[in-house]
């Protein structure tokens, strides 16, 4: 044995220093430890599967101009804008900077169009009101007893005149307005009132706007051509509905 050291110190050296298993289930272990080489924990914590590369980039994000980050002309309408935002959205879904590139785009132009809207809104305003103070001064006064109610008050009170004007019309081959033309004038009075608080005044502004429309009626209606009313409607009743209309406007728009 010592002449086989002797003869090859490599081979004594070798086995010297290499540590010797204590059984065969740790040698294998060794030798499995040996050949094992370790995982990307990015690999496993993404799966391998999601492939970045292939998410849509919106190509105008950096676009300045709203209309041509979306594919708009300056002249699209606020359905158009709409429709290109949902559509751009549907095809680049899946990136971030670009879903929030076409939504800031999209709002842009819509708060654009609201300013504009509300902007002449204002201008229209203000010519009405500078035609009314450049108007001659009993327009001015004439004015100064008008108000606007609102729409829902135009509303009712314009069903109801158009409802004695249809019913006086069905029933006028079997008589005349008169009930339906007492009835208007009641409303009319009631309506006055309700805003002036003073019944003599309402009553007086309720006959005079009956007159009013009664002598228009009958002066005006004989001018027509018989041939454009029908032949069924008496000058009594095209009277009252010239009556129901003067009703009409001055219980809803006097003040």
């Amino acid at each position: 044995m010592e002449s086989l050291f002797l003869a090859s110190p490599t081979f004594s050296h070798a086995r010297l220093l290499r540590p010797i298993p204590s059984n065969q289930n740790e040698a294998s272990g060794v030798h499995r430890l040996g050949i094992r080489s370790p995982r990307c924990t990015m690999d496993v914590s993404l799966g391998g599967s999601y492939n970045y590369d292939k998410v849509l980039k919106f190509p105008r994000m950096h676009v300045w101009d709203p209309y041509k980050r979306l594919g708009l002309t300056k002249d699209a309408s606020e359905e158009e804008v709409l429709a290109a935002r949902n559509f751009l959205l549907e095809q680049y879904a899946g990136h971030e900077g670009s879903v929030e590139s076409i939504e800031g785009a999209f709002e842009k132009l819509i708060m654009a169009s609201f300013r504009q809207r509300k902007k002449t809104k204002i201008n229209l305003k203000s010519r009405l009101k500078k035609q009314v103070e450049e108007s001659p001064p009993w327009v001015q006064r004439l004015l100064d007893h008008v108000e606007a109610p609102p729409v829902d008050t135009i509303l009712r009170r314009l069903f109801l005149f158009a409802f004695m004007g249809g019913w006086s019309i069905l029933n006028s081959a079997d008589s005349g307005p008169a009930f339906q033309v007492a009835l208007s004038l009641g409303s009319c009075i009631y309506f006055l009132n309700d805003k002036m608080n003073s019944v003599p005044r309402a009553a007086i502004i309720g006959f005079a706007s009956l007159a009013a429309g009664w002598i228009l009626g009958s002066v005006a209606i004989p001018v027509i051509p018989s041939v454009l009313l029908p032949p069924t409607w008496s000058l009594e009743l095209l009277t009252s509905l010239v009556s129901y209309v003067f009703m009409f406007v001055a219980c809803t728009f006097l003040k």
